[in-house]
């Protein structure tokens, strides 16, 4: 056929690869040739053509062979993984076996790797708070989440700032959340982003007051069940979304944000704080002042946390 010997052998192989062709051996020798003193064919390069039927019945055979071989590989390394899963990951052998730890997160990137693990194994509840309703995440990989943990049946809550609902973008997403079946409540204070799972971990700021300074992110029940007191302490005084109206006044006549603000103004918490807390403007917040001290009477800031305190209003 005018093949080299390179071509021939690679021709070859394939052909052995296939089936198509098999060396014959000592299993075609003849003891007569053999006598007669002819060289065995296991010493040549004999072969013998295999009917293309044949050989591909046996092509099919070898590779439902090899994946059967793989399967059961599949199989064992499976029973192993969900041994250990079963040893080590259940949140159960977590409360038990596990300290408290604290991991600083510093890149944003290894932050959001960190929220997809806590809410993609979370088993049971997830609980978490927001000062604002976006922030740099994408709104829709954040539904996404949300969609995929109610569907495994978690109970998910979240807090927001009240705020929220008078700006269009934040409300469309509060609003995508409450249908996607997310308990919703929103409160006119909201002191951090924090998120927990099922009283195991909790991710919140490194610095409540500067976004760029990281995350935390804590395991343990004993301390993570600190977090949760305080969550379900802003759960209880925060409104069920839809329920929200127009600001409701106490018998002293003071909106929730009028009489947020007055306790922290009492506390000496400086103006920008206080903004950064209610998640309003600075302005705001001084025209809040003032209405404050007018309504109480007073000259000075001090004189209206004293006079708001014997009013009863800081109780």
């Amino acid at each position: 056929m005018g093949l080299s010997d390179d071509e021939r052998d690679r021709c070859r192989d394939e052909l052995l690869g296939l089936g198509l062709i098999v060396p014959t051996g000592r299993l075609h020798d003849n003891r007569l040739d053999l006598d007669a003193g002819k060289a065995s064919e296991a010493e040549s390069d004999a072969v013998t053509v295999i009917t293309p039927e044949i050989a591909l019945l046996r092509l099919l055979e070898r590779e439902r062979t090899r994946l059967r071989n793989h399967l059961e590989q599949a199989d064992r390394a499976h029973h192993t993984l969900k041994t250990l899963a079963g040893n080590f990951l259940r949140v159960e052998t977590l409360a038990q076996t596990a300290g408290v730890e604290v991991e600083i997160l510093r890149d944003y990137r290894r932050i959001q790797q960190v929220l997809e693990d806590i809410t993609c194994t979370v088993q049971h509840s997830l609980s978490s708070m927001h000062p604002i309703a976006r922030g740099r995440e994408i709104p829709e990989r954040a539904l996404d989440r949300d969609r995929r943990q109610i569907k495994n049946g978690v109970q998910v809550r979240s807090i927001f700032s009240q705020r929220l609902t008078v700006v269009p973008e934040d409300a469309d997403h509060l609003r995508s959340k409450a249908e996607l079946g997310v308990q919703v409540r929103l409160s006119p204070v909201v002191p951090m982003n924090m998120i927990i799972a099922d009283e195991q971990f909790a991710l919140l700021p490194a610095n409540p007051e500067d976004s760029s300074a990281g995350a935390i992110l804590a395991r343990g029940s004993a301390l993570v069940r600190s977090y949760l007191t305080l969550f379900e302490h802003c759960w209880h005084t925060a409104t069920p979304y839809g329920e929200q109206g127009q600001p409701a006044r106490g018998g002293d006549g003071l909106t929730e944000q009028q009489r947020a603000a007055l306790r922290m103004l009492a506390s000496g918490m400086k103006d920008e704080k206080v903004a950064r807390n209610l998640g309003v403007s600075l302005r705001t917040v001084s025209r809040m002042i003032s209405e404050l001290m007018q309504e109480l009477g007073a000259s000075s800031r001090f004189e209206a946390g004293v006079r708001a305190t014997r009013l009863g209003w800081l109780d």
